[in-house]
């Protein structure tokens, strides 16, 4: 029985063997990644990796033990300044590999990637402002609403409806990004590390 043309073949084909183990984890690197600007990635990476962890948290207990509790009041303090940390990691990376024109080299897909990932983080973190519940927060989704009913979204997203930017933030837009940057990272692997314009491609 011929199985070449199954959803399992193909999805094999797909990842195992376009994805060797040589090449989503390297042992080597050219001498160019020595270099600070190719070390925001993985920053951002871990980043994101304490916001899901303290999200997590977050998501488990619920809005009225983050706001009264001592614990809850930490855990939500890490899960703030991951917030912050990744997108300034993010955007010394982004901004970075635009200086060094980081589509290079069939690398147009993992550019896209990268800055897909931005925007949906953006949208990610409206939803997480929005539901602090404080005033500043209540200020920011009113004015919010009124942007989004001027374009139409607003039949779609109210940002005063702070249930549905709960179930938003932390169930279909952490999937997006979490899928995106998956995405961006096997891109990596499979194309390398962009190299400095003025440098020898190494794969």
């Amino acid at each position: 029985m011929s199985t070449g043309s199954s959803w399992s073949a193909r999805l094999r084909a797909a990842t195992l063997e376009k994805h060797t183990p040589e090449d989503l984890l390297p042992d080597t690197q050219p001498a160019y990644v020595a270099s600070w600007i190719y070390v925001f990635g993985i920053l951002t990476l871990s980043a994101l990796a304490m916001i899901i962890a303290s999200g997590l948290v977050l998501t488990l207990r619920g809005p009225s033990w983050w706001h009264v509790s001592t614990v809850g009041h930490y855990v939500n303090s890490v899960h703030l300044w991951s917030v912050e940390l990744f997108f300034l990691f993010m955007v010394v990376h982004l901004w970075g590999k635009f200086w060094m024109a980081a589509w290079r080299g069939k690398r147009t897909m993992t550019w896209i990637t990268g800055a897909l990932s931005f925007l949906v983080s953006i949208i990610t973190g409206f939803t997480g402002y929005v539901i602090q519940g404080n005033f500043d927060s209540q200020w920011i989704a009113t004015q919010g609403k009124d942007g989004f009913n001027a374009t139409g979204i607003g039949a779609y997203f109210n940002a005063l409806n702070t249930g549905q930017a709960i179930l938003l933030h932390v169930s279909l837009l952490p999937l997006a990004v979490g899928a995106i940057v998956v995405a961006h990272v096997l891109l990596v692997r499979t194309h390398g590390v962009v190299p400095p314009i003025d440098a020898e491609e190494i794969k």
